[in-house]
């Protein structure tokens, strides 16, 4: 058998070997050597053997005999074809996730209480475009009852071609909101490319579509998937008399939560209220309503979730001596999620003179970009923080619009700036919250201030 038939059935039987960073590489994993925006993964070659790697895998002429090195003419294109064998082989249920945001966090929520009694294979980290999708079908573990993936996308056609990779029986659409709209210019749009996730044409194998509808660009969601054969809609909305939010009551130190699932009330509480976590729950009870899962399992273990990283999870810190609160939601943001994460941040209990407001550019917005900063900020008006920072060029133009302002803005330029002002002037108990785009001053700045953790 040759090294690469024998690489070929490596990956096939095994699971989650299949790594993009040569550091991450231990025993038996398997290193993809691609092409960067600074480097060849080529130059990655030799530690990620040093590693433990059992192959590499490249597309550019390395100079070596070593057997565990495997070259192919076009890395994509061959994993494309492996990809597409694998997931033939499978014969789980494939769940298939998409929407302008929450995607991340629905999936950690749903492998989190499926996994308490099923083998289930599910993409890590943010795995949703075509290379994450990808390794997360190449990581595939074909003993599992479920698999999950996040399918995403930031231009027209993306969901298309990732469908039609991962072939979900049963899809998850989160929300539509104002994300991408440098490439789309519309939700509208954004909605039209969301609906190719349930189209028979791109996905065969559709049954179920699990849907919130909140708004105008939901709603085409919801008429285009009418029209589908052979496609079930399940809704957890206000339409639905299924699934639904039954009561919502404000308790002195917490949330009660009523869900009716099935015509049976499912009570919970919660000490926060954050919409998102709360609908990603309903979700799930859903799925397992729908599946003929263990409802007691979610009733049972719910209580142990936690936020995701960059998505919400509190963490403690010590700055200067001082030991505060940090609300880590630096992973992204669009207009939407910002207003979700400070009503969020108003509820908690805490004096609004210990609050602290940072915020970085939301990025691909397109030609809207400095006016919805702007509303953002006016929306922040109402409310009283201790501070408010900010940081990136959209938010620095829109600032200036804001006359006599309430709230005490700052803006900066840079993350150590930032660190300097908040080391002079946190204070014992303060807690802030965190929320900016990717590749932004402020995701930097969460990054350097969560290596200060008080653990």
């Amino acid at each position: 058998m040759s090294n690469k038939a024998n690489f070929e059935e490596y990956i096939i039987l095994k699971k989650n070997k299949i790594k993009i960073s040569s550091k991450e590489i231990k025993k038996g994993d398997v290193f993809l050597a691609l092409k960067g925006e600074k480097y060849h993964g080529n130059k990655f070659i030799v530690s990620a053997i040093a590693n433990g790697a059992k192959f590499c895998l490249t597309d550019k002429i390395y100079k070596s005999n070593n057997e565990k090195i495997i070259h192919v003419k076009n890395v994509f294109s061959y994993l494309k074809k492996l990809a597409k064998r694998k997931r033939n082989l499978y014969k789980g249920k494939t769940i298939g996730i998409t929407g302008s945001s929450g995607k991340t966090t629905l999936k950690e929520t749903l492998a989190f209480l499926l996994k308490k009694d099923h083998i289930i294979s599910f993409s890590k980290k943010s795995y949703n475009n075509e290379l994450g999708v990808l390794i997360s079908l190449l990581n595939l573990d074909l003993n599992s009852s479920f698999a999950i993936f996040e399918i995403g996308t930031n231009n027209f056609g993306e969901i298309s071609n990732l469908t039609k990779m991962v072939q979900p029986e049963e899809i998850f659409i989160t929300n539509i909101q104002n994300t991408h709209l440098e490439n789309f210019k519309s939700k509208k749009n954004i909605a039209e490319e969301k609906s190719n996730i349930f189209k028979f044409q791109n996905n065969n194998n559709r049954k179920k579509l699990y849907l919130n509808i909140k708004n105008k660009s939901e709603k085409i969601i919801y008429n285009k998937s009418k029209k589908e054969k052979n496609l079930k809609i399940i809704q957890i909305d206000d339409i639905s008399k299924k699934y639904f939010i039954k009561k919502i009551i404000h308790k002195k130190n917490y949330y009660k939560i009523t869900f009716s699932i099935n015509k049976k009330n499912i009570i919970f509480n919660t000490k926060y209220l954050v919409m998102f976590r709360i609908i990603n729950l309903l979700f799930c009870y859903a799925f397992f309503s729908e599946n003929s899962l263990k409802i007691k399992t979610i009733e049972y273990i719910q209580k142990n979730l936690k936020p995701v990283d960059g998505r919400g999870l509190t963490h403690s810190v010590l700055l200067n001596k001082k030991k505060i609160k940090i609300i880590d939601e630096s992973y992204n943001a669009n207009p939407d999620t910002m207003l979700q994460s400070i009503d969020y941040f108003m509820n908690i209990k805490n004096s609004n003179n210990q609050k602290i407001l940072i915020l970085g550019n939301m990025n691909e917005l397109g030609e809207d970009t400095i006016e919805l900063h702007l509303k953002l900020l006016k929306q922040i008006e109402k409310y009283i923080f201790k501070y408010v920072i900010l940081s990136g060029e959209f938010f620095q133009k829109s600032i200036k619009k804001i006359k006599n302002p309430k709230n005490k803005f700052f803006y900066f330029d840079n993350k150590a700036k930032i660190m300097s002002f908040l080391n002079k002037y946190v204070l014992n108990n303060d807690i802030i919250l965190i929320k900016c785009s990717n590749a932004t001053e402020i995701n930097k700045l969460a990054k350097d201030l969560l290596k200060k953790k008080d653990n």
